[in-house]
């Protein structure tokens, strides 16, 4: 895997073998427009197409009865038709789903029904029209409405039509076209409510049901199930298509740039990027023309591609994955499938779908069961930078290790060399395991790198879980790599003597003495066999000279090594300088000529 040169650009490549694999489970699906998944309990998916019918499937058969058919009230004809299906939260209790569908006019509906009483259709007379959005011309429609984790309805606004947004919807606040829309249709059914705190609420001028902008037609979007983080596929003009991701932190309010830019080039020359979220993935017109997207994988069949979101392009067939590796967002080719891909889908369990129009076919996307890792993912247990120090703790984020999110401790020291069936090599030989995660779908390792790695400029580094291992990586190996050990937003773990733990409410106070954690400080004496834990009594003391700096000012250090009773993690112990400025201040630590990235302390 190649890493891009700009951090915050998306590097697109070929793969050489095929990653993934699909096994048909589903045909006679007419036009396939969208794939859902009620979320209750059922086993049951359900297939959308365009021509305005909603066909069940469970237990590997499609139902010859509709669920849903709406085909009077809308016209599959071209980028028209049924669009767009969502189930809300509770589902199972509340009977009632929502519908896009461009009507007859050509106008964009979004309409609620309910179900009938035997629960395998829907109620046709029940609909309510909940809102109505005029479409210029008979292109860029969007389509994708989806439950986000807060309970509100997203709804994928294309710009209207035509070509190169002749009526400037896209970056036109006042304008329902070109948007993301998050409207709240459930604490009042049958009605439309706007969340107050959507970015637009209060901005003269601007629609407030507006929560993104600047797309140019949204074909597919979804929510990672375990992060939260919203992923958007735009269809590009002449040249580029693009993926676009909104942070599960968003309060949003992002300009993904239509049109004044296409993916991540003005269109035309010469625009203003300013404000701009730029796209996290895209690829040329010669690799395909109309982006498909999908979802992060989360489920459990395929393990090795978990956290990799998916999609495709509808001309190609050509399906991609992308995820993020520290700022980095990395894509690869994984599959050359020759389906004309119109819609992904996910089903309860996290298995992923995609829908091939060209001959009504639904698939299961099937990967790797190995867990996978990238060089990378080998990283300083406090810095997170790439690499290992010997005998320091160290952290490998890696997929496939732990399916379900929670976090597993070993029980005891010395450290066992497999945790949960998971274990890591380091030149073959199995390194001590002292956890292993998996906390809003990103899953890790925390581990020992052997003391025996010191004086080699590089190691194979291996994940291996039960019968199945990884692809091994190759990982620099440094004498030092100092890091302090921090919480959320980069405070330093800092501990007064009684143990407690300095906060801005607890501050240091100049003249004390205090102590902190930290790791790949180098060499010590008295050194501990790996998996053990550092002496209580010789304590292990390092052999480099140390130096603690605070807001600048140099530190008396009483104690640099081994913390005791653990291991791979140096505890330092130092005072505080009697004239320490007051207020949040930067802690650091060098050794050996390198410094440690500077963490926050608050002073008194």
């Amino acid at each position: 895997m190649q890493r891009c040169a700009a951090a915050l650009l998306a590097c697109v490549m070929s793969a050489g073998a095929q990653e993934i694999r699909t096994t048909q489970i589903a045909s006679g699906i007419a036009a396939p427009t969208d794939i859902q998944d009620p979320k209750d309990g059922s086993g049951r998916l359900f297939f959308v197409q365009q021509n305005g019918v909603v066909r069940i499937f469970r237990g590997g058969a499609v139902s010859s009865r509709p669920f849903l058919d709406i085909s009077g009230k809308t016209r599959a004809d071209g980028e028209r038709g049924l669009l767009g299906l969502a189930f809300p939260p509770g589902f199972a209790q509340k009977q009632r789903f929502y519908v896009d569908y461009t009507d007859l006019n050509g106008d964009t509906t979004i309409a609620r029904y309910q179900v009938s009483t035997d629960r395998e259709a829907a109620d046709g007379a029940s609909e309510v029209v909940l809102l109505k959005i005029a479409q210029p011309f008979a292109n860029h429609n969007g389509g994708q409405i989806r439950f986000g984790g807060d309970g509100y309805l997203y709804i994928g606004m294309g710009d209207g039509g035509s070509a190169g947004d002749p009526m400037g919807n896209g970056q036109n606040l006042g304008a329902l076209l070109g948007k993301m829309l998050r409207i709240d249709v459930e604490s009042d059914p049958g009605n439309v409510r706007i969340p107050p705190d959507n970015p637009f609420v209060n901005a003269a001028g601007a629609r407030p049901e507006i929560w993104a902008y600047g797309l140019r037609n949204p074909w597919r979007y979804s929510f990672d199930r375990a992060s939260g983080d919203l992923w958007i596929a735009d269809v590009g003009q002449d040249a580029y298509e693009e993926v676009d991701f909104q942070a599960a932190s968003s309060r949003g309010g992002e300009n993904y740039g239509w049109n004044r830019m296409e993916g991540m080039h003005c269109y035309p020359a010469n625009c203003s990027m300013q404000g701009l979220t730029l796209p996290v993935a895209e690829y040329p017109h010669s690799q395909g023309c109309s982006v498909s997207g999908g979802f992060v994988y989360r489920g459990r069949s395929s393990p090795g591609l978990r956290g990799i979101y998916l999609y495709g392009d509808y001309c190609s067939g050509r399906i991609w994955g992308t995820e993020r590796q520290g700022t980095t967002w990395l894509t690869r080719q994984l599959l050359a499938s020759n389906f004309g891909i119109t819609t992904f889908g996910e089903d309860e369990a996290g298995e992923v779908y995609v829908a091939n129009a060209t001959d009504g076919t639904i698939h299961h996307i099937e990967g790797s069961l190995a867990p996978r890792l990238t060089t990378d993912g080998v990283t300083n247990a406090a810095s997170f930078d790439r690499g290992l120090t010997a005998g320091s703790l160290a952290t490998i984020f890696v997929a496939g290790i732990l399916d379900d999110p929670g976090v597993m401790n070993a029980g005891g020291i010395p450290a066992p060399t497999s945790l949960g069936g998971v274990s890591v090599a380091v030149n073959g030989v199995n390194a001590p395991v002292l956890l292993i995660a998996n906390v809003k779908g990103q899953e890790q390792i925390n581990f020992q790198a052997p003391f025996e790695i010191r004086g080699q400029s590089t190691v194979k580094v291996m994940v291996r879980r039960n019968n199945q291992s990884s692809a091994a990586v190759d990982v620099p190996v440094l004498s030092v790599q100092p890091a302090i050990y921090t919480i959320q937003g980069g405070a330093a773990v800092v501990h007064n003597v009684d143990f407690s733990l300095v906060t801005a409410a607890q501050p240091l106070v100049p003249g004390e003495f205090a102590f902190f954690y930290a790791t790949g400080l180098g060499q010590v004496k008295n050194e501990p066999a790996t998996g053990a834990g550092a002496p209580l009594g010789s304590l292990a003391t390092l052999i480099a000279d140390v130096g603690v700096t605070l807001g600048g000012q140099t530190c008396d250090v009483q104690y640099a090594g081994l913390a005791p009773g653990l291991v791979g993690v140096y505890q330092v112990n130092f005072r505080v300088p009697q004239n320490a400025a007051s207020g949040a201040q930067s802690l650091a630590i060098a050794v050996a000529g390198a410094t440690s990235p500077a963490a926050k302390i608050a002073i008194r």
